[in-house]
């Protein structure tokens, strides 16, 4: 498996432009506060991500923050233990955001590559919440194989459906994301795969900040 996600990752860095700080992005609500704004992992749970594999990164202007793996991958087929074939990971993250904002997720970019044999088929799916609220509905995106190529996905979340962090109040923010890979109906003497994975930063996920002022306290 290691040799399989180390040429994932390699492959990857060639056909995936990318950065693991965010350049300017759209712009969702109100105009982003310019504060320092400061995100670290607080803890790390899952089979795709072990502590110390996951980095966050914001945007200079405070519009997008990215997540960079480096051992995120599912595999099934030849080489391959049952446990591989899913992986998931959920990060919990302590936002610090200026006095008198608060901020909603209202789109978020995944990126990664894929080797899937005909007859495979991948899955990645996400979700996200804050601490003490439900979480949203998770998004899935497939794949057929034959597939050799980068992939990415794109999840947006109506205006009228944003879900703010309270205001005043400290909460972590968790994104939970899942890959899945099934070859149960490709030849078996294949290895088919799917990465969110980089050893160089140059993949990323990106998740785009909505904004908004919190009303003045009386």
């Amino acid at each position: 498996m290691l040799s399989t996600l180390s040429a994932g990752a390699a492959v990857a860095s060639l056909l995936l432009a990318g950065s693991a700080s965010p350049t300017t992005a759209t712009r969702f609500g109100d105009d982003p506060p310019s504060g320092k704004i400061t995100i670290t992992v607080a803890t790390v749970n899952g089979s795709g991500c072990r502590p110390g594999s996951a980095a966050v990164a914001i945007a200079p202007d405070n519009t997008a923050f990215t997540v960079t793996y480096s051992e995120y991958l599912a595999q099934a087929g030849a080489g391959s233990k049952p446990t591989d074939a899913r992986k998931n990971c959920q990060i919990a993250l302590n936002v610090h955001v200026p006095q008198g904002f608060t901020y909603a997720i209202a789109r978020a970019d995944y990126r990664g590559y894929a080797s899937l044999a005909r007859g495979a088929r991948g899955l990645e799916q996400a979700g996200y919440y804050f601490q003490g609220q439900q979480q949203t509905a998770r998004k899935s995106h497939t794949f057929t194989g034959p597939y050799d190529s980068n992939w990415q996905t794109s999840d947006e979340t109506d205006v009228d459906a944003l879900v703010y962090a309270p205001c005043g109040e400290e909460r972590y923010f968790n994104i939970n994301t899942e890959m899945r890979v099934d070859a149960k109906s490709a030849d078996p003497k294949a290895t088919s795969y799917m990465a969110m994975d980089s050893t160089d930063g140059s993949i990323n996920t990106v998740y785009h900040f909505a904004w908004k002022e919190c009303p003045a306290r009386k």
